[in-house]
């Protein structure tokens, strides 16, 4: 038995982790470095493009539950996150060269997994196929899939933030901490005064941006600072300038707006800009960020980026599992799905890679319970809606309390726990009718 995967990020990784596991062969296609594309640095598998981030680990709350849930299929993505950690507060960060390099090695100890580097540019479906192109999906197989699917692709438009150096932030004008004292003293601080902050903002709405190809909608999740600025003067500090719960360890001072650094790698000498996706020119982004007293002389190791993403019409395409609906052998899996975010990404890949065994074994996948977050995320994106947008993972999708909890904390709490117990019960199912 075999199954062919199109596409080497979180996704792709995570259907043949669990294709493998299962005793499936795996020919894995890496269009990388043979062709490249407008977002990626490597060639690496899994590389991440945008944040270093997972976001929150913390298990009440919705990302955390959703990785809860994918621990208990034994995801490889939380697996080489846990060998490539770096402090990050609540939240899951991860250096981004030991991670790629952690799940190419996992996929690579077995025997039947098989990596070609070519781009794949028509589907022969004679081969089980998953494809996990991502939202960077080159032409060719763009139309590939609107001929097999005779759905065309939707698109939006997601960014990148900067990154800097460490040694070249000041700190005479920065201070370690994480907001509200939580946990250790994660992030790096750079603060603003009132005037600071409104030379920065004057600057940051009349900058000029980098032309795109085509105008299209943002996602809001990684909306460009310049845009959000838009909204009016107090709309970021609002949003990823928040102050609140950020004074000076030393001094207790408050402060009128302030940037957050994350770490970017293990060594600690690289910091990514938090919240700062960004369409600015390269020049530009120097300057006005440059407004930022901590940031007044920082050294740029890559500028904030711009990129189209396409995905698919989901609901009229794939079902329940991934499969799509008007061709055999075929999944479609990642953010081309209709999902949006690394860990949501990963997830449908897993579903994708647990549907394709089962179908190659002649077994029958149960639908996952939609009290889980992978249950409901794969419920929305396979159910009929005309306004159809990229859904991440988040409470609002699971269906409520039979009896009405009005503490947020304990409701969230609720949905977190029952959740975990929901999956676990189904994963242990699952696996059984596997191998029987």
């Amino acid at each position: 038995m075999k199954v062919r995967i199109v596409g080497g990020g979180l996704a792709g990784a995570e259907a043949a982790y669990r294709l493998l596991e299962e005793g499936i062969d795996v020919e894995l296609y890496e269009m990388r470095p043979v062709v490249q594309t407008p977002a990626h640095k490597t060639d690496r598998l899994a590389e991440l493009v945008c944040s270093n981030s997972l976001k929150s680990d913390l298990p009440d709350t919705a990302s955390g539950a959703l990785k809860t849930e994918m621990r208990a299929f034994g995801s490889i993505v939380l697996r080489a996150a846990e060998k490539a950690k770096v402090p990050c507060g609540g939240a899951l960060g991860v250096d981004r060269e030991i991670f790629s390099q952690e799940i190419e090695a996992i996929l690579s100890a077995y025997r039947g997994f098989r990596l070609i580097r070519e781009e794949v540019t028509s589907l022969d479906l004679s081969v089980p196929t998953i494809v996990a192109t991502g939202p960077l999906t080159s032409p060719a197989m763009s139309e590939a899939l609107i001929e097999l699917t005779g759905e065309k692709g939707l698109s939006f438009f997601d960014a990148a933030a900067p990154i800097v150096t460490a040694e070249s932030v000041d700190l005479s004008h920065a201070f370690f901490a994480s907001r509200y004292g939580k946990g250790e003293k994660d992030y790096l601080n750079a603060p603003m005064n009132k005037e600071e902050y409104q030379a920065f903002y004057a600057a940051l709405i009349s900058a000029d941006r980098a032309k795109q190809e085509v105008e299209g909608a943002y996602f809001d999740g990684c909306m460009p600072i310049e845009v959000m600025a838009k909204g009016g003067v107090d709309c970021i500090r609002f949003g990823p300038l928040r102050p609140v719960g950020l004074r000076h360890p030393e001094t207790g001072e408050k402060y009128y707006a302030v940037l957050q650094l994350r770490k970017e790698n293990a060594a600690g000498d690289l910091y990514n800009l938090v919240g700062f996706q960004t369409s600015l020119t390269f020049p530009e982004q120097k300057r006005v960020f440059g407004l930022i007293p901590a940031l007044k002389n920082a050294e740029y190791v890559r500028y904030g980026v711009m990129h189209r993403n396409t995905f698919i019409n989901a609901p009229k395409v794939i079902d329940g599992f991934f499969k799509v609906k008007k061709a055999e052998n075929l999944w479609i899996a990642g953010q081309l799905s209709g999902v949006e975010g690394y860990m949501e990404s990963a997830m449908s890949g897993m579903i994708a890679g647990m549907n394709a065994a089962a179908v190659l074994k002649g077994k029958k996948m149960e639908p996952l319970p939609e009290t889980t977050i992978m249950g409901a995320l794969t419920k929305y994106v396979s159910t009929e809606n005309k306004d159809f947008q990229p859904m991440n993972a988040n409470f609002g999708i699971l269906p409520p309390p039979e009896k009405r909890i009005r503490d947020k904390a304990l409701r969230k709490a609720f949905y977190a726990e029952r959740s975990a117990n929901d999956i676990k019960a189904y994963a242990q199912s699952f696996e059984r009718a596997l191998k029987e």
